[in-house]
C-alpha cells in the first residue's frame, strides 16, 4: 500500500507539467468534451505505465532496444506532432452530433494518438529507473513493481481527470468562433513542440 501511494504521487507529478499531451487534452476537452480530454490523458497514463513496467521489472533487452531507436522514435513523434498540428488547424468545429460508430472511432483515435506520442519518448524509461532506484525498489520484485506501476497509472489518470473536468467548465461558455481560435492556438503550439522534438532528434 505504501508503494502504491508513492506511485500515485509519482504518476501525478509526472503527468502535471504541461507539454504536447497537456495541450491536446485541453484542446480536445474544449472542442469535443470532457470524455475526449480524459481519454487523451488515459493514453498518456497507459504509456507511462508501460515504460514504468519495463523499468520496474528490469527488462534490459527491451529498454536497450527502445533507447537505441531513440532517433527514429523522436523523428516519428515530431512528424506526428506536426501532422496533428496541421490537421487541428484545418479541422472544422461543428455542433452536429456524431453517429455512434463515428464517435467510437474518434474516441479510440483520441486514446491511441496520445499513447503513441508518449511512447515516442524512450528517455522516460531512464527517468523511471532512476526514480525506482532512489525509492529502493529492486528490479524484478514482482509484488512491489506491480503496486508501484499501478499507482503511477492511477496518479497520472487522476491528474488527467481533474484537468478535463476543470477545463470542461469553460467549454460551456464558448461559442464556435472562440473554439476556432482554440484550434488555431493549439495547432501552433503542437507544431512548435513537434519542431523542438525534430531539432532534438537531429542535434
Amino acid at each position: 500500500m505504501d508503494l502504491y501511494l508513492r506511485g500515485i504521487m509519482l504518476g501525478f507529478a509526472i503527468a502535471a507539467p504541461v507539454g504536447p499531451i497537456g495541450v491536446l487534452c485541453i484542446r480536445r476537452t474544449l472542442v469535443s468534451g470532457r470524455l475526449y480530454g480524459l481519454l487523451s490523458g488515459i493514453g498518456a497514463a497507459t504509456a507511462d505505465a508501460v515504460y514504468g513496467t519495463i523499468a520496474a521489472f528490469g527488462l534490459k533487452v527491451v529498454s536497450r532496444f527502445l533507447l537505441g531507436q531513440q532517433f527514429w522514435l523522436q523523428l516519428f513523434g515530431g512528424c506526428f506532432l506536426l501532422f496533428l498540428g496541421i490537421r487541428t488547424w484545418r479541422s472544422v468545429v461543428s455542433d452536429m452530433p456524431l453517429r455512434s460508430a463515428d464517435q467510437i472511432r474518434q474516441l479510440l483515435g483520441t486514446y491511441l494518438t496520445t499513447l503513441f506520442l508518449t511512447l515516442t519518448n524512450p528517455m522516460t524509461i531512464l527517468s523511471f529507473v532512476g526514480i525506482f532506484a532512489g525509492m529502493g525498489l529492486a528490479a524484478g520484485n514482482f509484488k512491489s513493481s506491480v503496486s508501484l506501476v499501478f499507482g503511477v497509472f492511477c496518479g497520472s489518470a487522476i491528474w488527467w481527470l481533474l484537468l478535463s473536468v476543470c477545463v470542461g467548465h469553460f467549454r460551456e461558455k464558448m461559442d464556435t468562433k472562440i473554439l476556432i481560435w482554440v484550434n488555431r492556438v493549439s495547432a501552433t503550439i503542437m507544431c512548435g513542440f513537434g519542431s523542438v522534438v525534430l531539432w532534438q532528434a537531429f542535434s
